[in-house]
């Protein structure tokens, strides 16, 4: 059933034999289900001065019945389209901005700025992409070496930035991701603490024991959070690395090869972990867990253009036809775009390649180093 229809339907229930509101169309001399996917697809950082065009469109983009297609829930994210979130330092203000990425115009659109002042990088950030919200997530003080237990959350149906409860420890350069829905963050010395949106209050998870864990990466697949402390010169010993499970509440040491292969950022993406190695040509590689291993991906390195630093990201759905989709963004916000698909294996078995695009950032972000990045359908 289309918005309008549902809207007259709602009309007809409340009014009872009363005569309700005409209502107009969405777009004069368009079916409605062709105007409602015409105003899907409007910027929603923009959504607040559409609303102003017609008392339909503020319906549209205000209604629950409409919002559960701007914004869906779990079960579907079909309807919304994947914008990448980029957070970047500037030196020269050393201020912190939020950036996100049209996928139609491939423009920036400056967010509302983050709030706190954490020091950059030591602060961690969750997207939760059905929700279509992040979290910036405690850090250091600025100047100092406090660490505080603040959490911002940013909502895209608002465009805007709100307090969320505070963590039960402050934290600073912890790992953290999405598992199952829930916000799961690890500090360095095995505490953990878990937090559940719709309930909107942190709960304590069970704490990792043994050595301590730095750390270097870390990623959400599968309803578990990976955390990896990455190879160190000397490199006299293997890394370290754990695993949370939230089904059980439960961590386990981390498989041998995905440990000691994990040699770069790591980005999520159709459900799959991919890494773009930190060495040679930036390669991508993708986990086989069956045979706990990092398999390199058909297809060149990440484009030279794109350069340090740079952060990724993953769209959490297929972009059609089993293909997947990673975002590479390298200073001054450059974004080296790579689809994943399915290529043929002369030993049997599946293989993959990657195919890359470059996004230019505009001259004015020269000076821009990013921290972090995620996807959200908004």
């Amino acid at each position: 059933m289309s918005f309008s229809s549902m809207i007259k339907q709602q009309q007809v229930l409340d009014a009872g034999d009363e005569v309700g509101e005409e209502v107009m169309e969405l777009i004069p001399g368009l079916p409605e289900e062709v105007a409602e996917k015409c105003l899907l697809h409007l910027p929603f950082l923009y959504h607040r001065l559409f609303r102003t065009v017609s008392s339909t469109w503020n319906r549209f983009l205000t209604v629950s019945p409409a919002k559960s297609m701007l914004f869906p829930s779990a079960a579907s994210v079909s309807l919304s389209l994947p914008f990448l979130f980029a957070f970047a330092f500037d030196p020269v203000s050393r201020r912190l901005q939020c950036q996100a990425l049209d996928p139609f115009s491939r423009r920036w659109l400056l967010l509302p700025p983050v709030p706190g002042g954490a020091a950059a990088g030591s602060f961690a950030v969750v997207g939760l992409p059905r929700r279509g919200e992040i979290y910036v997530i405690g850090g250091v003080e600025e100047g100092g070496d406090k660490a505080v237990r603040s959490v911002a959350v940013y909502s895209a149906a608002r465009n805007g930035w709100e307090e969320a409860a505070a963590m039960g420890t402050p934290r600073g350069y912890m790992a953290a991701g999405e598992v199952g829905g829930r916000v799961v963050v690890a500090g360095e010395d095995g505490e953990a603490e878990v937090f559940d949106p719709e309930e909107g209050r942190w709960a304590p998870a069970t704490a990792r024991r043994g050595a301590a864990v730095a750390r270097y990466d870390a990623a959400a697949a599968g309803g578990k959070l990976y955390v990896t402390e990455g190879w160190a010169w000397p490199f006299e010993r293997a890394p370290r690395g754990a695993v949370y499970d939230a089904a059980s509440d439960s961590w386990s040491e981390m498989a041998r090869g995905m440990r000691e292969g994990w040699t770069g950022s790591c980005a999520v993406a159709g459900g799959r972990m991919y890494i773009v190695a930190e060495y040679g040509e930036w390669r991508l590689k993708r986990y086989d867990e069956p045979r706990d291993e990092w398999r390199m991906v058909a297809g060149s390195g990440v484009p030279p253009e794109v350069r340090r630093p740079h952060v990724v990201s993953g769209e959490l759905e297929d972009v059609g036809s089993g293909r997947r989709r990673i975002y590479v963004v390298g200073a001054g916000l450059d974004v080296a775009i790579g689809t994943v698909s399915a290529a043929p294996c002369i030993h049997g078995g599946e293989d993959e390649r990657v195919d890359w695009e470059v996004v230019k950032g505009p001259i004015e972000f020269a000076g821009l180093a990013p921290c972090n990045a995620q996807v959200l359908y908004a």
